[in-house]
């Protein structure tokens, strides 16, 4: 006899939760060793588990808990005793080793712990789980642990919720792919860049820690009766790791991930580890390169330790925001204010403009037709130390805004983000910040990969 359970459906919105000490973890979790050479399975069709048995095949999953799992916590005391400052808060600040980890990111591999970002799941409000009820009822609760980490849902609202509400074309998407979106005000000033993954029943957001409320917030004020979704926090069940590096590939292959190498920014797989479930990522944030890890807390320390035993150096989250400022990735309350838009960010990949009608769409669409983005985000190497808010100058005259700022690994490397309006000065020209500080106006990665319509596209 079948039975179905209905329950509501849900699109999840992370928020930051401080990390606290819990109980030793499991030795079966902490006993792992890892051998360099593992036996190789078809990724997609098993689980990661053990070395003696990487892969067990999904099937052989333990019926799924529908409460939220023990939070074991013991990444926190793992990397204390490694010497790890943490915050109150909960995050991991640094290992005392910043220019290290800067360097391993140019030559080698680093692993760094975003817990404190937002993890938002946009899901429908349905909730079936078809259970044989041929056995006893624990029996008949076995459910497939692809559909999501902690909720499985079906039907696809969730897509049209999130595909008005920001500004990628979520509807073109299939089951295993990915993409960065921005959400903007009405008027197209950014609030957020999120990286979304489109699982079977739920598309997973990550987000800035310090945008989680006001996403939140905002995704609740346009949810309509008759829109079937709903808004929950995940974050504090969920651990989120980023590897970036040229020799994560490599990690990738010696973990038997290595599935994942070479597919397209966004794709992602999931996985178990010791029965809990995680989901591993094409990309890292900041860069499409590199790979993300979420997971049950309960695993997060074993999962960490697994990493630095493959050759990751570890990365607080200080020498983070220098990457990122370096990478030229902008920011929520930098970068991304009520004072720009989207298109002076610089995020053309995160945009559709083809896709029908969204939040800030008219905008966007006006300001391309008519050529109205009168500035655009640069990165600019310095002379010296220069304050964020600090007006830059090209010939005594105001021309934009210096909006983050990091020193590199030499007493000599100073560099920073700003915006500058676009015929006053671009890439290789000289502009003066505050003051008196040089700067040079230079390309980043980031903004380097976005590409902009060509000149007589419609959008």
């Amino acid at each position: 006899m079948a039975a179905t359970v209905v329950c509501m459906r849900y699109m999840t919105v992370g928020a930051t939760t401080p990390l606290r000490k819990s109980t030793p973890r499991p030795s079966s979790l902490s006993s792992w060793t890892w051998k360099s050479n593992p036996i190789s399975f078809p990724i997609q069709n098993y689980v990661f588990r053990s070395p003696e048995k990487f892969f067990a095949p999904l099937a052989a999953a333990s019926p799924f808990d529908l409460s939220p799992p023990p939070i074991d916590l013991d990444l926190l005391d793992t990397v204390t005793d490694a010497g790890a400052k943490v915050s109150e808060d909960g995050v991991i600040e640094s290992f005392d080793n910043d220019d290290e980890a800067l360097d391993a990111v140019d030559n080698g591999v680093v692993v760094v712990d975003l817990s404190h970002f937002g993890r938002i799941r946009g899901i429908s409000y349905k909730l079936e789980l078809n259970a044989k009820m041929s056995g006893s009822m624990e029996d008949s609760f076995h459910i497939d642990m692809q559909d999501a980490i902690f909720f499985l849902v079906s039907g696809d609202d969730r897509f049209q919720f999130l595909h008005n509400q920001s500004t990628a074309n979520f509807e073109c998407l299939q089951e295993g792919q990915g993409c960065d979106t921005v959400f903007v005000t009405p008027t197209a000033r950014t609030i957020d860049v999120a990286h979304a993954w489109i699982m079977k029943n739920a598309v997973t957001l990550v987000v800035s820690p310090e945008t989680c409320g006001s996403i939140t917030e905002m995704l609740t004020k346009y949810i309509f009766f008759a829109d079937k979704v709903e808004i929950q926090d995940i974050t504090k069940k969920t651990s989120f790791f980023v590897l970036a590096g040229p020799k994560s590939d490599q990690v990738m292959e010696d973990l038997n991930l290595g599935d994942l190498v070479g597919k397209p920014y966004g794709t992602h797989q999931h996985f178990m580890v010791n029965g809990l479930p995680i989901t591993v990522g094409v990309g890292n944030v900041i860069s499409e390169d590199g790979f993300s890890f979420m997971m049950s807390p309960a695993i997060a320390g074993s999962v960490w330790t697994t990493l630095l035993s493959q050759g990751a150096i570890p990365m607080g989250s200080n020498a983070w925001e220098k990457l990122r400022i370096f990478q030229g990735k902008p920011a929520p309350g930098k970068e991304l204010t009520n004072e720009f838009n989207v298109l002076e960010a610089g995020l053309w990949n995160s945009i559709s403009l083809n896709k029908g009608c969204y939040k800030g769409q008219e905008t966007i669409s006006r300001l391309i037709t008519y050529d109205g983005v009168k500035q655009r985000l640069w990165g600019i190497s310095l002379s010296g130390t220069a304050e964020p808010g600090s007006p830059i100058t090209v010939d005594g005259k105001k021309v934009g805004k210096l909006t983050s700022y990091a020193c590199g690994r030499t007493e000599s490397e100073h560099f920073g983000l700003g915006y500058i309006k676009r015929q006053a000065a671009s890439k290789g020209n000289t502009v003066i910040v505050g003051d008196n500080i040089v700067g040079t106006v230079v390309e980043v990665p980031f903004l380097a990969r976005q590409s902009p319509p060509s000149k007589g596209s419609s959008p």
